[in-house]
């Protein structure tokens, strides 16, 4: 379960944006997660949440989760294609049939909210 892996590396990565700030506390974490990046949005959820929940750092912090579709480009044209749920079968620009995902594949954080020692 990679999932697990991948929100122990958040957290480690909020625990030193913290430390970096003077904050006391992460309240809220927004992150966004490609479609494509193989991630079982529940599973790491439930691993964010748990692992989460074991320092008073991250201990109660809000995960948004936000997704994006990919857009899609032709290999032939260079075509770039708007988000769409479905791979299209192929380029409108020019027909082929070589079209691959761009984007869509990575785990983003975008924002994290925190609270400093002082309470702001």
């Amino acid at each position: 379960m990679h999932e697990l892996s991948l929100a122990q590396s958040l957290l480690r990565q909020l625990h030193d944006l913290a430390a970096q700030n003077g904050a006391k506390r992460v309240s809220k974490v927004t992150v966004e997660i490609g479609p494509l990046a193989g991630i079982v949005r529940d599973s790491f959820e439930f691993g964010f949440t748990t692992l989460a929940a074991e320092s008073p750092v991250t201990h109660g912090a809000a995960l948004v989760i936000k997704t994006s579709a990919p857009e899609y480009q032709c290999l032939d044209c260079n075509h770039m294609m708007p988000a769409s749920l479905h791979r299209p079968l192929n380029c409108p620009a020019c027909q082929s049939e070589m079209v691959i995902p761009n984007g869509g594949s990575d785990i983003v954080l975008l924002q994290v909210e925190m609270e400093t020692a002082d309470g702001s």
